[in-house]
């Protein structure tokens, strides 16, 4: 009888690097290696194997963050996890609608989010999450930042959210398959998709950066809502569709195994797949560049933190 359980060193590795970039949850990471239950097993046998539970009277053994892929640093999950004895639950969501709609279905299990900062009002109009409490957040210094950055957070003189990154929107080309040489515009971009790039391309399933992208090649502005404009985006989306590698936030793994050459991208990933896989360049597309800022709120449907964060 064939043994499903087993993995390969490749998947495992696949799944370990995948893990570390934050683009699989703990959870998930620890149930396709079949390391869950041997962890179970044997925090059971060698209690010494489980987090302190110094902690857990404030913050329990685990806290939930909801974030986008490949986000964060997972030392600084670890170094978390050594402080208070709680580990860190990555979610990961492909767009802010997403995220708006598990709040107003009321079970996200969530307790610290990173939205992007143009999201924040509607949350509040909603009651969707807590105003901040600043003494529990000791290193945060308002004239630190920015007013583009910071000022999003701020509703009504009330604090519900303080800036996490900020960064651009771009393209991510392997560029082995270009002559070495990156993309520069938006234009290049798409009708390269459709012509030597078909089927090797992908872009976002966060509508705000494609839909920009779209006006940009046309010469539009990211930020059109002209009806026209608008509409020539969509037409050029539609043609582009039949064309595509995949429509994800999540990225990388394609472009690392080499199964995409293509892609939108954000900043952050752009410096990891370029420091990790220097043939992969970051561009700006000649025509246009949004930025946007991500922050970080907690919602009112969260386990209450009453511990200080580190």
């Amino acid at each position: 009888m064939k043994d499903n359980s087993y993995i390969s060193k490749r998947k495992f590795m696949e799944e370990l690097r995948r893990y570390e970039k934050g683009s699989i949850t703990r959870r998930h990471f620890l149930g396709t290696t079949g390391l869950g239950a041997a962890t179970a097993v044997m925090a059971g046998a060698l209690p010494g194997l489980s987090p302190s539970r110094a902690f857990a009277s404030d913050i329990g053994d685990r806290v939930v963050l909801a974030t986008w892929p490949n986000y964060h640093d997972p030392a600084n999950f670890e170094m978390f996890t050594d402080q208070t004895g709680a580990f860190t639950q990555v979610n990961v969501f492909g767009s802010n609608e997403e995220m708006l709609a598990k709040l107003q279905a009321g079970g996200s299990g969530w307790d610290v989010y990173v939205p992007t900062n143009y999201t924040i009002t509607t949350y509040v109009e909603e009651d969707l999450i807590e105003p901040l409490d600043l003494s529990k957040l000791p290193n945060y210094d308002p004239a630190a930042f920015d007013a583009r950055f910071s000022d999003a957070g701020i509703v009504d003189g009330v604090v519900y959210a303080v800036p996490k990154n900020w960064g651009t929107t771009g393209m991510a080309i392997n560029t082995s398959h270009n002559g070495g040489a990156p993309f520069e515009s938006w234009k290049e971009f798409f009708d390269r998709t459709m012509d030597d790039f078909s089927g090797r391309t992908m872009v976002h399933d966060y509508q705000l950066t494609t839909i920009g992208a779209a006006l940009n090649y046309h010469g539009y502005s990211f930020n059109s809502i002209d009806e026209a404009e608008l509409a020539d985006a969509e037409k050029l989306l539609i043609d582009v569709k039949p064309h595509l590698f995949a429509i994800t936030s999540d990225y990388q793994p394609a472009m690392r195994s080499g199964d995409a050459w293509l892609t939108i991208c954000w900043t952050g990933d752009g410096k990891q797949l370029n420091t990790d896989i220097p043939d992969i360049a970051f561009a700006l597309g000649k025509e246009g560049v949004s930025f946007g800022v991500t922050t970080t709120p907690f919602p009112k449907v969260r386990r209450m933190l009453k511990r200080p964060m580190p």
